[in-house]
């Protein structure tokens, strides 16, 4: 333990300063196969030549100026998100849990427009969704949760891959607003569903009128082969998170939503002092171009 640092991390012996690739060097030389990859976020590996070319470039042009302007890389890479995802609009922010508290409250939102005064969140046992007090509420692991209540209300936590459990609620709760779960669960043991299961949850949104919520900040950006894990079984959520691969190491996150969603947020309902930089938005497009371009989705 450093005495300067908090003790929030059970650090292993080891420090890093260089990569390429798919290896880390430490600072006495030796050579490591990263099988880590930054906790499923440098999936293009380190030092990738177009990343750090988009990051050079643009740290040289312009770093940041503000939401309260307009940005075009921003709007680029809106559209090119959009276009990947089916949804409509997008929400930029920096992290996995910023871009969960965003649907939360987007969540939240939608549903105090349409008379529900005390919404809320169906989330499964196992899942992850964040360390902040909206997106450890939205976690169901006392661990992590253990300390820090009184958590937010509006949450009730059910088994993953558990339909019967999930269309039970309809009958005991009237207050649902949406259902978030990730498509793969990621910090619960790299568990996936059985087949199927997505399109049926979808399927029991649509009956009840819930929202679907897919938190894809681990398992989007292309590691299962497709852009977005839901996309192998052909399902549309109304919110979607992404983070940690986006920018392939740059701190960038978003929440997408559908238009109807979005409509019921307007101009100081939400924001970001960094969410959506010049820099973040250049690089997160220089993965894409990556992904794209070199047909990672099919290796």
């Amino acid at each position: 333990m450093h005495e300067g640092l908090l003790d929030v991390y059970k650090r292993l012996g080891v420090a890093f300063e260089s990569g390429h690739g798919a290896w880390l060097v430490d600072t006495d030389g030796k050579r490591y196969l990263d099988a880590l990859s930054g906790i499923a976020v440098c999936g293009l590996g380190h030092t990738h030549e177009a990343v750090t070319r988009a990051l050079c470039e643009q740290a040289a042009r312009l770093v940041h100026t503000s939401n309260l302007y307009d940005i075009p890389l921003q709007r680029q890479l809106a559209d090119r998100l959009c276009a990947l995802t089916g949804l409509d609009r997008v929400f930029f922010c920096n992290s996995g849990a910023e871009a969960n508290e965003a649907a939360i409250k987007f969540v939240r939102r939608h549903a105090h427009a349409h008379g529900n005064p005390d919404p809320v969140i169906v989330t499964m046992r196992g899942g992850f969704h964040g360390r902040t007090l909206g997106t450890l509420a939205a976690t169901a692991n006392e661990r992590i949760r253990e300390g820090f209540g009184p958590l937010p209300s509006g949450f009730r936590h059910v088994p993953y891959d558990d339909l019967p459990t999930l269309e039970s609620l309809a009958h005991e709760d009237r207050a649902i607003a949406a259902v978030m779960l990730e498509p793969v669960q990621g910090e619960g043991g790299v568990i996936v569903p059985a087949p199927g299961y997505l399109r049926a949850v979808r399927a029991l949104c649509d009956r009840h009128g819930w929202l679907l919520v897919f938190d894809e900040v681990q398992s989007g950006m292309g590691r299962t082969g497709r852009w977005f894990a839901c996309q192998h079984e052909d399902v549309l959520p109304d919110l979607m998170s992404l983070a940690k691969g986006l920018g392939n190491g740059f701190p960038i996150g978003a929440c997408l939503v559908r238009e109807t969603i979005a409509m019921q947020v307007g101009p100081g309902s939400h924001g970001s002092t960094f969410g959506g930089s010049p820099l973040a938005c250049r690089v997160a497009l220089a993965v894409a171009d990556t992904i794209e371009s070199q047909g990672l989705l099919q290796n």
